[in-house]
């Protein structure tokens, strides 16, 4: 049995900005996790968005848990609130923006599992 907490997790301002906590990635544990994605917890502050970026080959997911934004994928928009679920493409150039007045919460989910030079930010 394997089980980690929140809290054990350190907590990084991520490449596009923002704040991350990488809960599960089996590139960056002790255990040899038989995982082909990872899961991170996210937060953007109210006002503030993550800075465009894309994945070179990876699906990402996000989850949102709490708040509200708007999603931006490519040329799409759409906002998210609690509940949904978002499907992000490989090399799709995406951001989220927090358009509430509390922290917009999400799971993130990356397959493969992430590693710092999967991504780059795009201008």
């Amino acid at each position: 049995m394997w089980i980690k907490r929140f809290d054990d997790c350190e907590e990084i301002v991520a490449l596009d900005g923002t704040i991350l906590r990488e809960l599960l990635n089996p590139r960056h544990e002790k255990e040899d996790l038989k995982l082909g994605y990872s899961i991170a917890h996210a937060i953007v502050k109210p006002g503030k968005s993550s800075m465009p970026h894309r994945f070179f080959e990876a699906s990402e997911v996000y989850y949102i848990l709490q708040g509200k934004g708007i999603i931006h994928i490519d040329d799409e928009t759409a906002e998210v609130a609690p509940s949904q679920v978002v499907y992000i493409p490989p090399k799709g150039i995406q951001y989220i923006e927090n358009t509430g007045d509390s922290d917009l919460v999400f799971l993130c989910i990356v397959y493969p599992a992430w590693f710092p030079e999967s991504e780059e930010l795009v201008e």
